[in-house]
């Protein structure tokens, strides 16, 4: 397949992009390489992937209206995958524009393309976020997300609603993830496990928010990357069974579209996810407890009922060795073994 993949340098887009060569597809890597976190890290990726025959490399920003519409006159690709954008839930307290132009403007351009050539599938990242002040646990596609709390969140189920609207309209079948808490090898600097290990490593304190007490579906950025390859290769289709009157906020039947959850399925607290960073790091923590800071949630699980049945998804990385495998890399990475 040849495949357009919008964030190829990003944390989940490498590591997407990384798989898809290793079977044999074409990608086409799109990404601005902005200075959002050290652009030495998204450098690195991208060297990584340039080292692969089947890779080529777009920089351009999302919001450019005229260089994406050329790209996909050009390489048409067979499937789009959209994991560009502006990520980060605090961040968009302080660059609420950042997320308007990245993740509203540069997705209504990745539609557009998508209009014009036609690919078999889009699929695309949302997030856990939507679920926003839902508490009822786990969190189900079928279940209403219409409140969310921070402005991430609300560009991200505009994302949904805007593939509905071009699927429904122009027939491209589109797929949209709520990822859960993605972690793992080459993370963005900005992400709690991250931040510890530089933070324990060079003997300071970790900020924990919420006191420790907050729970989350941590999801191990292999799992991810192993519903995104099966999407890819399983367009969405219109459900047949869709009631207009009693309408399931997952599917639609009017449209090849549909929401998915992936996560791990489980959540752990956060201070089981520094207990167990501390015993992969061999140091102990310095704790400065503090309370939840605006947008976050007490607790997050991923119900992935309907992921396995469409995908045959099944996450299996428990954090014990996910966070081991992070603590590997990052000390090769960074020289610090």
């Amino acid at each position: 397949m040849s495949i357009l993949l919008t964030g190829s340098a990003g944390f989940i887009g490498f590591h997407l992009s990384r798989r898809l060569l290793e079977r044999g597809d074409e990608v086409v890597g799109v990404d601005s390489l902005n200075p959002y976190y050290d652009p030495a890290l998204k450098a690195a990726r991208l060297a990584i992937l340039e080292g692969y025959p089947g890779y080529r490399h777009a920089k351009i920003d999302l919001a450019d209206r005229d260089a994406m519409a050329a790209l996909f006159a050009e390489s048409r690709p067979t499937a789009v995958v959209n994991l560009a954008a502006q990520a980060g839930v605090r961040y968009s307290l302080e660059k609420p524009e950042a997320y308007v132009d990245s993740n509203v403007v540069g997705f209504l351009n990745v539609l557009e393309g998508c209009r014009a050539v036609q690919p078999k599938h889009l699929v695309y990242a949302s997030t856990s976020s939507v679920y926003g002040a839902n508490g009822k646990l786990p969190f189900n596609v079928h279940d209403a997300a219409t409140h969310p709390i921070t402005l991430y969140a609300a560009t991200k189920l505009a994302n949904e609603s805007m593939a509905h609207s071009y699927s429904h309209l122009f027939g491209v079948p589109s797929t949209g993830f709520r990822f859960f808490t993605v972690y793992g090898p080459w993370g963005r600097p900005d992400m709690a496990l991250f931040k510890f290990t530089q933070a324990i490593l060079e003997g300071r304190p970790i900020d924990v928010y919420g006191e420790g007490r907050m729970q989350r579906d941590f999801t191990y950025v292999d799992d991810i990357v192993d519903g995104l390859v099966a999407a890819i290769d399983r367009p969405a289709m219109v459900n047949p069974a869709w009631n207009p009157e009693a309408p399931d906020p997952a599917t639609s039947g009017v449209a090849p579209w549909r929401v998915l959850n992936l996560g791990a399925a489980r959540r752990i607290e956060l201070m089981r996810y520094i207990e167990v960073l501390e015993e992969k790091l061999g140091q102990k923590a310095e704790l400065n407890l503090m309370p939840m800071q605006p947008g976050d949630v007490a607790r997050t699980e991923a119900d992935v009922e309907e992921t396995r049945q469409a995908l045959d998804y099944a996450p299996k990385t428990p954090v014990e060795v996910g966070v081991g495998r992070f603590v590997d890399w990052y000390l090769d990475y960074y020289g610090r073994r």
